[in-house]
């Protein structure tokens, strides 16, 4: 017998907030009022004010990597909503460390040295039940250790952070980054995703996987 399939309506605010254009994502299920937000890159007051505005309850907050760029607000985040904070277990040494979070140099942009941590931790391949549906969590190491992307397969949706872009790959060049290794898990772990899945990156617009597959020139 195959399993259950978990399937919403899920509707996705994009808003390019801090110093680098960062995409933080809220998604929610508009019949249940719950919402997660992914990569809360800056101004914790604009997206809880988002989230109230829309009548929506946070229930998670989700970083892609530990880059400041990307989880700059996810304390004050955490403070406004009470919701948990997730990212992956291989992340930690990025987001406690000032230096290879990269919060360190760009004081002049985010205003404050960061060493964090996350509530709970994520494993690759490990599944989260939440906003009627199941997501997937897929580490991609390459552009940081830690690198994970979330993936909803019955949405058809896959929120990439830094490790795939619109006709291109993130940097590798950043502390723990690993060019090979990018590489290969974007192969390995997201061309292997069906073709028409819509990729929301951590910076830029949305693209397929179909035509990372066939015009991304990094491949």
């Amino acid at each position: 017998m195959a399993g259950k399939v978990y399937m919403a309506e899920l509707k996705v605010i994009r808003s390019e907030l801090g110093g680098f254009q960062t995409n933080c994502y809220i998604v929610a299920n508009e019949q249940t009022g719950e919402a997660i937000v992914i990569d809360p890159s800056w101004n914790a007051n604009y997206i809880y004010n988002t989230l109230k505005n829309n009548e929506y309850t946070c229930v998670g907050i989700y970083l892609t990597h530990g880059h400041v760029d990307h989880m700059a607000a996810m304390g004050d985040l955490k403070k406004l909503t009470g919701a948990d904070t997730y990212a992956s277990e291989d992340e930690k040494e990025v987001l406690g460390n000032s230096r290879v979070n990269l919060s360190a140099m760009m004081t002049s942009v985010f205003e404050k040295v960061i060493e964090t941590e996350t509530d709970h931790y994520l494993s690759d391949g490990s599944v989260k039940k939440l906003l009627g549906t199941e997501m997937s969590c897929i580490s991609v190491p390459g552009h940081t250790r830690g690198g994970m992307c979330y993936y909803f397969e019955s949405e058809n949706i896959l929120f990439s952070g830094d490790t795939l872009f619109k006709y291109s790959v993130g940097r590798s060049d950043f502390p723990t980054g690993d060019e090979h290794a990018l590489l290969e898990n974007i192969r390995e772990k997201l061309f292997v995703l069906p073709d028409d899945t819509v990729v929301y990156p951590g910076h830029g617009e949305t693209t397929l996987i179909r035509k990372e597959k066939k015009m991304n020139p990094f491949f």
